[in-house]
Order: C-alpha cells, then sequence, then structure tokens
C-alpha cells in the first residue's frame, strides 16, 4: 500500500503526556549532567525515574530516554535545539 506523498503526518496534539526524547551523547559524566540539566530546565516536572540509559556496544555512547509532557511546539523546538549545539551530544529523537 503506497501513501500518498501529499499526506502530512499527524499533528501532535499537546499537552501530551509521555512524549519520548531520546538523545544519543558521549558517555561521560559531563555529557550526562548537560543533558539533565536542559530537560530539567525545559520539561519541568520531570520524571527522572523513568529515565533510561543504554550504552553502545563500544561503550563510547550512552542513549538516554525521557518521557516528558510536551507543553508545545516552541518547548520541543528550544530543547532540540539546546541539546544539539553541544558537541557531546550526537543525535535527538
Amino acid at each position: 500500500m503506497s501513501q500518498d506523498p501529499n499526506q502530512k503526518p499527524p499533528k501532535i496534539e499537546f499537552p501530551c503526556e509521555d512524549y519520548m526524547v531520546k538523545v544519543v551523547r558521549d558517555a561521560n559524566e559531563e555529557a550526562h549532567e548537560f543533558v539533565l540539566d536542559v530537560m530539567r530546565r525545559h520539561a519541568p516536572g520531570l520524571d527522572e525515574d523513568r529515565i533510561t540509559l543504554r550504552d553502545s556496544s563500544t561503550g563510547k555512547f550512552t542513549s538516554m530516554t525521557f518521557f516528558i509532557l510536551a507543553t508545545g511546539e516552541e518547548q520541543l523546538k528550544a530543547l532540540f535545539e539546546e541539546l544539539k549545539v553541544h558537541p557531546a551530544v550526537h543525535m535527538v529523537l
């Protein structure tokens, strides 16, 4: 079944509970603290007990998965932009 190329992905309805954000970063404490600080600032009420960490097979990278209350596109844009400028952050999904 082919998709219509003009079809847009569904819009997220805000506020959106349990919005998943995954960050792939260098596996070091400085990068860990940077990501946590940014997440705390942009997602007040962050449930830190739900954060999952997974190391890469080489141990060079760590992925951090968060579930946040997404309040709007502005929040998500600011969050993603701040995370992506750090040299230890390799990917934000």
